[in-house]
Parts: structure tokens; sequence; C-alpha cells
């Protein structure tokens, strides 16, 4: 797998992983922070390296050298 869509792969797991959290943790009350938050800030994360995997792609970059 080249590193560009691994980049991609792992955007996207992340932003969906911090949409879910931001969207059905909104009553949880744990005390050091909100889940709500920690979703939004894995959903910033995700679409960062997933903009990496797309510049990457579009660079060529992300090929696989045998």
């Amino acid at each position: 797998m080249t590193p560009a869509k691994k980049n991609l792969m792992e955007g996207a797991i992340t932003i969906v992983v911090g949409l879910c959290l931001w969207l059905f943790t909104d009553g949880v009350e744990i005390p050091v922070f909100t889940l709500t938050k920690v979703g939004l800030v894995l959903m910033v994360v995700g679409g960062a390296v997933a903009a990496t995997g797309l510049f990457q792609a579009m660079r060529g970059g992300g090929r696989k050298s045998a």
C-alpha cells in the first residue's frame, strides 16, 4: 500500500471516529476533558492526515519503491 493511500485511509477512519464521538457523547462527563471536544480534535487531525494523503497522491510522491 502506498503512503498516500495509507494516509487517506487513516485520515478517513480518524474523521469517522471523531464524528462519532462528537455526535454521540454529548452527555458523557469525565473528569479531565469532554469527549465532544476530543471528537472535534480527532476530526481536525484526521482532515490534516487525509489532506496530506491527497497531496502525496497528487504529487506522485506516495509511490512505493521496489
